[in-house]
């Protein structure tokens, strides 16, 4: 699973610049959160376009991750791109003093819709293309928010497991600190993505690699080594999750229906 850093980070640069380009879009916006997928996204967009091209949005609930907010301002400070904090607070606690839960999923769901409902209106006004965060290893378990966090105008991220964003994170020179931190997606105080899940990252990274990449079947999997019940979780996980990762099926009625025939890339000759 090593990776060729280097020629990584020359591939997602000049992916991010030419398909902005493609949509239209000298600029780009993303959530800045201050954990190590969006500070490598950071980075590269700043590099692929300059730090003048790029837009953070920083977007706590209360006080739940001050650390992640202190991490995030200081890589906007050190990479010299705009950016800008905005509370979610009043919005998420009026819609919940009238429809009130219990479930922290169901608060964590509509905080990340809202954060990026705020995205895409930031991303009318300056006219910039939002960049996805979400790794490999949240995409293919369906850890991420339908229209929340998973939402995004194109994603340099999506074919990185998370070991493998590390790994690119220190050949780009992030801050120690949020290399070592430990993956939150602030769904509540001391919320932490492993202990969710219930397996470590570099543990599900590898059972995904091989299950995925090197289409191992669960039994060459768990003859490698791996507990059974953890692998067979897993492929629940990925199955459950599939309609996050398509497009709405559309009931085919006219010869050329769009998902099914309409395949054309969008940059084919005019």
């Amino acid at each position: 699973m090593k990776i060729n850093a280097a020629l990584v980070t020359k591939v997602l640069t000049k992916f991010i610049r030419e398909e902005s380009h493609k949509a239209g879009f000298k600029r780009v916006i993303f959530g800045l959160s201050g954990g190590l997928d969006s500070t490598v996204c950071a980075y590269l967009a700043a590099q692929a376009l300059g730090p003048e091209q790029v837009i953070a949005l920083i977007l706590p609930y209360k006080d739940f991750d001050p650390e992640g907010v202190a991490e995030a301002e200081k890589v906007a400070a050190i990479l010299k791109i705009k950016w800008q904090k905005i509370d979610i607070s009043p919005q998420i606690d009026a819609y919940f003093s009238v429809f009130p839960t219990d479930n922290v999923i169901l608060k964590g769901n509509k905080m990340a819709r809202e954060r990026m409902s705020i995205l895409y209106d930031f991303s009318a006004r300056e006219k910039a293309l939002i960049l996805g965060t979400s790794n490999k290893t949240e995409l293919l378990i369906g850890y991420g928010t339908i229209h929340g966090d998973m939402a995004c105008g194109i994603n340099p991220m999506g074919d990185l497991y998370k070991t493998q964003i590390r790994e690119l994170g220190r050949f780009l020179n992030i801050p120690e600190e949020i290399l070592n931190r430990k993956p939150t997606a602030g769904l509540w105080p001391g919320q932490t993505d492993e202990e969710e899940i219930g397996i470590s990252y570099e543990e599900l990274d590898q059972i995904l690699y091989r299950l995925v990449d090197l289409r191992q079947n669960p039994e060459e999997v768990i003859k490698a080594g791996f507990n059974q019940a953890k692998v067979r979780r897993i492929i629940e996980m990925i199955k459950k999750s599939e309609f996050k990762r398509k497009m709405p099926p559309i009931a085919k009625i006219s010869s050329r229906t769009i998902g099914h025939d309409f395949l054309y890339p969008y940059d084919w000759d005019k």
